[in-house]
């Protein structure tokens, strides 16, 4: 089990510190429906993540190891080709990044926010989740990491749901500061929004070259072996 929970930590954390989520959640919970959209859009995204998981996990185990217990080749095939798409959006990631003296600019669906129903902020977090494609690589490539262990079938699954909460603290978080936080709440969440906006691009980039080198040389020393 240990092993399968050290193989996901990195995407793991990759999703936890995506600033979009972050921002979304921070600006739904100052709408007057802020709680129960909070809510709908943390429910959506652990759902939608756990949803992935769940199935590249089943898939990848049934795959299996070759008799030996070595994991499948295929297994590092994947692990190369995701390791390279990381390398190419932390490129495209930081070629986009806002210019010095250039103001960050909210997706105009952030700003239409405040209109949300419970129905669409958890629809809001399902695409993000599972659609946007940074998030989408990060969690087919913790999942295929879980999957390709060599830990047993209830190691894999206390790594799946650690793998899921951990990338869902970037919503879970900003809940239950609002939820628990008081006074300080509202000035919490709005130093986090403008930070993680701010530093977008940065934060991203090095998160996608790290975890490309990793996936990189875990796939090349697999294959070499």
């Amino acid at each position: 089990m240990g092993d399968a929970i050290g193989q996901m930590l990195a995407s793991a954390v990759g999703i936890a510190i995506s600033p979009v989520p972050l921002i979304a959640v921070v600006l739904m919970l100052a709408t007057p429906r802020g709680k129960v959209n909070g809510t709908a859009f943390a429910v959506g995204w652990l759902v939608t993540l756990g949803a992935i998981t769940t199935v590249v996990v089943l898939v990848g185990s049934g795959a299996g190891a070759d008799d030996g217990g070595t994991p499948a080749s295929w297994t590092y095939w994947l692990k190369l080709a995701l390791g390279v798409l990381f390398l190419l959006m932390g490129v495209k990631q930081w070629k986009g990044r806002p210019k010095e003296g250039e103001e960050h600019q909210l997706p105009g669906w952030m700003r239409a926010i405040d209109t949300f129903t419970p129905g669409k902020a958890a629809g809001l977090a399902a695409l993000l989740s599972g659609a946007n494609p940074k998030n989408l690589v990060l969690a087919v490539g913790g999942a295929a990491s879980i999957a390709s262990s060599p830990a047993s079938g209830g190691g894999k699954a206390v790594a799946g749901v650690l793998f899921v909460l951990i990338g869902s603290l970037c919503v879970l978080l900003p809940l239950l500061v609002y939820v628990f936080g008081g006074a300080k709440a509202e000035r919490v969440l709005e130093s986090w929004k403008g930070w993680m906006g701010a530093h977008n691009g940065a934060i991203m980039t090095v998160v996608l070259v790290v975890l490309g080198a990793k996936y990189v040389g875990d796939a090349i020393s697999g294959l070499a072996s």
